[in-house]
């Protein structure tokens, strides 16, 4: 389940973001049956017509596809198009506050370099 009260974004972006990243990381293959809006509205605890909106999202971006009376599959695409959104949504939503945080603090882009390295050696451990 996920958990949404601390978040300011809209849930059913957040559900954008979570099957993405289900793809991304491979949990879920290119060409394969995700769950049933019904299905992933119980399991996130949502009204089924907030995950319909974000499956819809999902479409518009030819991450996912429909065959109708039949399901909801990855797109041929999809690993790559869940990419390109996340990293739009990144840069355009989140950057700008990390960007501002930055220029009050005086950091500069090179003073993230160590951090991440460490984060990235974290993940991989």
């Amino acid at each position: 389940m996920m958990h949404f009260e601390n978040s300011t974004q809209a849930i059913y972006l957040q559900i954008v973001e979570y099957v993405c990243e289900q793809i991304i990381l491979e949990q879920w293959s290119i060409g394969e049956k995700i769950p049933s809006v019904r299905e992933l509205a119980v399991k996130m605890e949502v009204n089924p017509n907030t995950v319909m909106r974000s499956y819809e999202v999902l479409k518009n971006e030819q991450i996912i596809f429909d065959k109708r009376g039949i399901g909801y599959f990855i797109a041929p695409h999809g690993q790559s198009n869940a990419l390109i959104y996340l990293q739009q949504e990144f840069t355009s939503k989140s950057l700008p506050q990390v960007f501002k945080t930055m220029y009050l603090l005086k950091m500069d882009i090179t003073d993230l370099q160590q951090p991440f390295e460490q984060f990235k050696k974290n993940l991989d451990t």
